[in-house]
């Protein structure tokens, strides 16, 4: 089967604050150290609802890429890219989308809620319609096993998984596929073919998903076949045709929701947010001037934490011994709103001072950021072009080739 492969993307809005990393960032720098991961710039995504905004794309790319090498995406162990120069993007968007029903697009939940959310703008367009599509090509065109996404992201891969499953079923069938399969099992070698043979067999005919998980484990270890081959018997053995595209499966983030300095969700357009790279002295005056429970009106009036939206930075960013002192001491009125927030302060700025470390190198020669992305892009273009030729083969399209 296809190696293990993390994808994931963000439409690029500028500079990230802390809702991001505690919310996808950190998750990123976790998976690079155990799975090959591709992190791309969405900067076609950018434009299903700000088309009619195209200058500002560019500088927030390189804005957005400096910022995921300041938190910690290490570009030895994961390949950054901007999806716009991967061209194949659009070319498995645009095959995609001729065998992709319309109603699978128009019951996307995010569809409608985004629709109420920015009712301000035009977005009765295709692209803005078609972007869950997009999305399916920027992760299948990789053959992603794994895309990390939060629970409201869920459906989403979930249509992927659809259209990879509609599109093996349409075109995974090849003129004289069985007996194709049938070749190829006899390139296993007697014994592997026998072997092969029966747990095919308990498979179809009992459900044993044991033997399932011993076949596929044979197939990745034959080194006698060649990928088609393999392909071919990893459809047979499950029952459909060649597998082109792989379903992907979703990877729930292991994210902490980072509240914004009002309590309300952390984003730019509530002006709420703490970028990654902020100065420490607004970062301080930010938290030092945050609300607290309005009931708490003199300095010897007891508090209600569970009230106050610096105690939801507390229980992202402080440790346990620090929000019990919290706990204690402003439902006794011992400690004083200032006295809280003291330890957000400090925590956040101890989090954000490697990234401004991280970051100062590239902000000193930005043609380090060109050069990692353009060479993550060389390496992203080759794995893309490599699913392309399959993809134009099985839709009789490799004359294009």
């Amino acid at each position: 089967m296809f190696p293990d492969r993390v994808v994931s993307g963000m439409r690029p809005t500028g500079l990230m604050h802390l809702g991001h990393y505690h919310g996808a960032l950190k998750n990123w720098v976790r998976l690079q150290s155990e799975l090959p991961c591709l992190f791309f710039v969405a900067d076609w995504h950018a434009l299903t609802t700000h088309y009619e905004e195209p200058g500002v794309i560019e500088k927030n790319t390189w804005d957005m890429v400096v910022d995921w090498l300041a938190a910690g995406v290490d570009p030895s162990q994961a390949t950054l890219f901007i999806q716009s120069r991967v061209p194949e993007h659009a070319e498995l968007h645009l095959l995609l989308s001729m065998a992709t029903p319309l109603g699978w697009l128009e019951r996307v939940p995010t569809y409608k809620d985004q629709i109420e959310n920015l009712a301000g703008r035009d977005l009765a367009t295709y692209g803005f319609l078609g972007y869950p599509l997009l999305q399916a090509a920027d992760v299948l065109i990789y053959r992603a096993t794994q895309v990390p996404v939060g629970e409201d992201q869920v459906p989403h891969v979930e249509m992927m998984r659809e259209i990879a499953r509609r599109f093996n079923g349409l075109y995974g069938k090849e003129p004289g596929f069985e007996q194709k399969a049938l070749d190829a099992v006899k390139k296993l070698g007697s014994k592997r073919a026998r072997l092969y043979a029966e747990l095919r067999s308990a498979w179809h005919q009992e459900g044993d998903a044991a033997a399932l998980e011993q076949a596929e484990a044979m197939l990745d270890e034959a080194g006698s076949l060649s990928n088609i081959d393999r392909e071919r018997l990893f459809g047979y053995l499950r029952g459909s045709g060649k597998i082109i595209l792989v379903e992907p499966e979703v990877a729930l983030t292991r994210a902490a929701r980072l509240p914004g300095l009002d309590g309300r969700k952390m984003s730019k357009s509530y002006a709420n947010a703490i970028s990654l790279r902020e100065d420490p002295a607004a970062v301080t005056k930010k938290i030092r001037t945050m609300p607290t429970d309005p009931a708490r009106v003199h300095r010897s009036d007891p508090g209600d934490p569970l009230k106050c939206p610096v105690w939801q930075l507390h229980e992202v960013v402080s440790d346990a011994p620090t929000r019990k002192w919290v706990m204690q001491g402003c439902t006794s009125a011992g400690i004083g709103c200032l006295d809280c927030k003291q330890p957000v302060v400090e925590a956040v700025l101890a989090e954000q001072e490697p990234m401004h470390e991280r970051a100062q190198q590239y902000l000193d020669d930005p043609s380090l950021v060109r050069a990692i992305v353009a060479d993550g892009c060389d390496k992203a273009r080759k794995l893309a072009q490599e699913t392309m030729r399959d993809v134009r083969e099985t839709m009789g399209l490799s004359h294009l080739s």
